[in-house]
């Protein structure tokens, strides 16, 4: 019978190499199946640009009464905000769409019942983005090519339902917060401290602080040379990518 021996030493050095190459070949494999898996749609959340341009939005979904008070804080700065609007919200205040639309704002989708899309078929987030959009068009007579994720709330599924009926998927990298009533200067502050070139920035209408916080906002950023444009006019349309964080880049 033949015996091959192997001394202590070279069985070790064996088993290390062995051992080496597993956790090579367990790292490479592991790291693709990471980004296999964790690679998620997004939708914008800013835009990159060396122009000191930023973007206001609101959401509206629960009560109108500061409708003319934003309209005319946006008047006085010449901003020009993106509304984005609940279906239900825009049946029980027809009104204060049209005031939005007729002060050169513009009017964007919010969803029509503010149905968390994460908890949708695809049919149910079809419908609530298609039955928001014919409200809000058969008001203002214009088509809707924005979309918000009820509560930002956006599925890989809803981003796809969103492209098939043309339209942007909209999100923030500025939150005022303004609707968990903290006061003014908070509002002001985290705002302020927040913003940068190619920001978009969420407020809600109908929230006690949000107007006054508004006007103080704008004339703060006023002073730091930012002007105010709508969604709309600040983000890409072509040749573009999206980073990780949701921010458009254009292409070099």
């Amino acid at each position: 019978m033949f015996m091959w021996t192997v001394s202590k030493q070279k069985f070790i050095g064996v088993l290390c190499i062995i051992f080496a190459i597993a956790v090579i070949l367990g790292l490479f494999f592991n790291t693709n199946i990471s980004v296999a898996t964790t690679t998620r749609k997004l939708p914008v959340y800013s835009v990159d640009t060396s122009e000191k341009k930023v973007a206001i939005t609101f959401d509206a979904a629960w009560t109108n009464q500061d409708t003319d008070q934003i309209i005319e804080i946006l008047k006085k700065h010449n901003a020009k905000a993106t509304f984005f609007i609940v279906g239900d919200w825009a049946e029980k205040f027809p009104e204060s769409v049209k005031a939005f639309f007729d002060a050169g704002h513009t009017i964007a989708n919010h969803s029509d019942t503010h149905k968390a899309f994460s908890k949708c078929s695809r049919e149910e987030i079809k419908e609530e983005i298609v039955n928001c959009n014919e409200k809000l068009e058969k008001i203002t007579g214009e088509k809707v090519t924005l979309l918000r994720a009820p509560s930002g709330d956006y599925t890989d599924q809803s981003l796809d339902v969103c492209k098939e009926l043309g339209m942007t998927m909209i999100q923030w990298n500025c939150d005022s917060l303004d609707y968990t009533k903290i006061s003014i200067n908070e509002i002001v502050n985290r705002v302020i401290k927040g913003t940068t070139n190619g920001s978009i920035l969420l407020f809600h209408n109908g929230v006690p602080n949000t107007a006054p916080a508004l006007d103080e906002i704008l004339t703060q950023l006023e002073k730091q040379g930012y002007t105010f444009v709508s969604v709309e006019d600040l983000i890409y349309k072509e040749d573009f990518y999206t980073d990780h964080t949701g921010k458009q880049c254009k292409n070099s």
